[in-house]
């Protein structure tokens, strides 16, 4: 088990090209079904499995209290497994091949409308200092890029382009994009850029955003950054890095632009990624066709 294990490790870096933290979920999922297999099957490989091993898995799972969306996505690790044992022709069926994934409820994500968009960036309008300045480029960019948290952070100097209004970024799967930076926000790079080099001690150097101590950023550290700006202005439940990434899209697709486009820029690889981000504009679309429809006016 624990060759295939690694092979399929490899496999999921080198070809698949994910994300480390993804690689460690996968492989953490993979561990949990081979720990419960030996226990209560006294099977020492998990490459030659039956479905019934899995259901018993899946029953255990729920009776623990975990929930559908966690058991899905442990049951997915599993499934890229086993795909990878077909792939390298070391099964010959996957055992989940007539698996139904558990029904979740659909969680709708509400963006933040533009009237609280503009009231936290109205707060920090006139700000001074290096935590202020960066953070307010932060907001910024996620608002008018739309690029992920993890973007942001490895963001490094380099990809930076001012004259010609773009940046680059590492998406999903090591895939890179050029995104276009607003004339708007371009002179508040200079100025954080002449705050950044203040410092008194930088150690992540390459890293476009630091810490007041020079370290790079890391993923709690901008969660609570947006949550802390927005929670001044919004009582929606969540108020996170990634509802600002869907707030950008939201509001691009109210003001017209298409569904296309707007997946470019998000560096979705199909539609269908970005299509979870039309039930606003929908909406909108229907005020627009109520409002301009003759039928629809009294």
């Amino acid at each position: 088990m624990s060759t295939n294990k690694d092979a399929f490790r490899d496999y999921l870096c080198l070809e698949k090209k994910y994300s480390p933290h993804t690689i460690t979920a996968y492989c953490t999922d993979i561990d949990s079904f081979d720990s419960f297999n030996k226990h209560h099957f006294d099977q020492e490989n998990i490459d030659q499995v039956h479905y019934g091993q899995i259901r018993n898995w899946i029953v255990s799972l729920v009776d623990d209290s975990v929930s559908n969306v966690s058991i899905n996505r442990k049951i997915a690790s599993l499934k890229a497994f086993y795909k990878f044992l077909l792939k390298t022709r070391q099964i010959q069926v996957s055992p989940l091949l007539k698996h139904k994934a558990l029904k979740t409820p659909k969680v709708i994500q509400i963006p933040f409308s533009e009237k609280e968009v503009l009231a936290v960036l109205d707060q920090i309008q006139n700000t001074i200092g290096f935590e202020e300045v960066r953070n307010k480029l932060i907001i910024d960019l996620f608002y008018t890029t739309g690029m992920r948290r993890a973007e942001l952070i490895n963001l490094k100097i380099e990809n930076i382009n001012l004259s010609s209004g773009t940046i680059k970024v590492l998406g999903k799967r090591n895939k890179e994009r050029i995104l276009p930076v607003l004339s708007i926000i371009t002179d508040q790079f200079s100025l954080y850029l002449n705050e950044r080099t203040l410092l008194s001690d930088i150690v992540d150097n390459d890293y476009f955003f630091l810490t007041i101590k020079g370290l790079k950023l890391n993923e709690s550290f901008v969660y609570r950054l947006i949550n802390s700006y927005f929670s001044t202005v919004s009582e929606k439940v969540k108020k996170s890095p990634h509802i600002l990434r869907h707030t950008f899209a939201t509001h691009l697709l109210n003001n017209g632009a298409d569904l296309n486009s707007v997946k470019e820029l998000l560096g979705h690889s199909s539609l269908a990624s970005t299509q979870v981000y039309t039930h606003s504009s929908l909406s909108e679309l229907k005020n627009v066709h109520k409002d301009a429809h003759p039928r629809g006016k009294k």
